[in-house]
């Protein structure tokens, strides 16, 4: 058997109001076992309990938990502790090795984390400390996400109010999720306000808000339509409801507006801290990701939140298993499958897809190497995965040479060959 490479491993049942410990030594047999609540002295008290083993050392512990971050993580890394992070469903296949009956409690789970790193270290994902700004990006590009999916319910909502009453208005903004509209409606909150609303304010309206796809003349033929049939206090009671929901609208559309400018100084701030250091001859991390055709900042800003050890490690096949490119094979003796990957990060997927679709659009390799995927027969969002599959490797060759994206370069290329 191979010397352990530490001496003691430990394995945490976290909750959210205290967190079952479990230490085994490197034979397997249990050392120590106890419970500790989730405040600032019990997790001090985590960390000093597990260095009373005898001549114990932090780098010499190995911890188990199932999350990668958090307040457990960040105390046992800030001590010097080796922490590796577990996939909730790999902990469910181990804990079939211990018993076959289904039992599950936080003590067995404690003991399986520990037995499992001990036995299979390979499985587990070592935890690292992230910088500053890593950490702030993901939680500016969560927010972000959060506050779209808001503004979609609201508009949702104001959208079946309109469809009562005011239907016309749809066919200007099918949506109804942008400002003008929404400026439009506390002017004219009812049909017939709205057929008496001038030629010189729609203008005005349009102009306030750059519209340029629509003219006052169609806002106002769209306006001058024939309202609906129905029953009275009908428009009474929507025009109300929709009175409630334009403010909302409206200060979730500024909080997302400033979340974006804030993405945006922490991503050039990374830049600046980098050059303080000292002048680099080749480019960061961040100035590669933004030189590829479609990021902006949100899908530059979820990539590197939430898939920065892997893009630090230039691990090619974490990345695209986590952003779900990488395909899934079942294979048994003459049968082969290749599905789709379900099981990665939801966020780094819907920020490649936007990615990909983005690049197919202003890229002209992109638009080949979709056009190629569908002429073979795959759908639009198989073809949008295989650019995503590209043009993440194309990063990770990026992020390994130190370069910027150069379309030109692969031109050259095929031109020599």
């Amino acid at each position: 058997m191979s010397e352990q490479p530490y001496a003691w491993y430990v394995g945490i049942d976290w909750a959210s109001e205290s967190h079952q410990v479990c230490v085994l030594d490197a034979a397997g047999a249990r050392v120590g076992e106890r419970s500790f609540e989730h405040t600032g002295p019990g997790l001090a008290a985590l960390a000093d309990w597990l260095l009373e083993r005898p001549g114990a050392m932090a780098a010499h512990i190995a911890v188990a938990i199932e999350v990668p971050r958090g307040a457990v993580v960040e105390t046992l890394v800030e001590r010097g502790f080796a922490v590796f992070a577990l996939n909730p469903k790999q902990l469910d296949r181990f804990r079939d090795r211990h018993t076959v009956a289904g039992a599950k409690d936080d003590r067995r789970d404690a003991r399986v984390l520990a037995d499992s790193l001990r036995t299979d270290q390979p499985a587990f994902r070592p935890v690292r400390p992230e910088a500053p700004p890593i950490v702030e990006l993901r939680e500016l590009s969560r927010l972000a996400d959060e506050l779209q999916q808001e503004t979609r319910r609201l508009a949702n909502r104001l959208r079946d109010q309109l469809l009562r009453f005011y239907p016309q208005l749809l066919r200007l903004c099918p949506a109804a999720d942008e400002p003008w509209l929404w400026t439009l409606l506390s002017e004219a909150p009812t049909p017939e306000q709205g057929q008496r609303l001038s030629a010189r304010a729609v203008e005005r309206l349009l102009r306030a808000h750059r519209i340029r796809r629509l003219t006052p003349a169609a806002v106002r033929t769209a306006l001058q339509s024939p309202p609906l049939p129905v029953q009275p206090g009908t428009v009474a009671a929507a025009a109300t409801h929709i009175a409630l929901l334009l403010p909302r609208l409206r200060l979730v559309h500024e909080q997302r507006g400033r979340i974006e400018q804030r993405i945006a100084a922490v991503l050039a701030a990374v830049g600046r801290e980098e050059e303080a250091e000292g002048p680099r001859p080749e480019p960061r991390d961040v100035e590669i990701l933004r030189s590829l055709p479609g990021i902006g900042s949100l899908v530059a800003a979820t990539l590197l939140g939430e898939a920065a050890q892997p893009l630090a490690a230039r691990d090619y096949d974490t990345v695209r298993a986590l952003a779900g490119a990488a395909p899934v094979t079942r294979k048994s003796g003459k049968r082969r499958v290749v599905t789709m990957r379900y099981a990665c990060h939801q966020r780094v997927r819907q920020a490649i897809y936007h990615w990909a679709r983005v690049s197919v659009q202003c890229d002209e390799h992109s638009q080949g190497h979709y056009r190629a995927l569908r002429a073979c027969g795959h759908n639009h969002a198989r073809a949008l995965r295989g650019v995503a599959d590209r043009l993440l490797g194309i990063l990770i060759a990026m992020l390994k040479t130190r370069t910027l994206y150069d379309p030109m370069r692969r031109r050259a290329a095929t031109q020599i060959a």
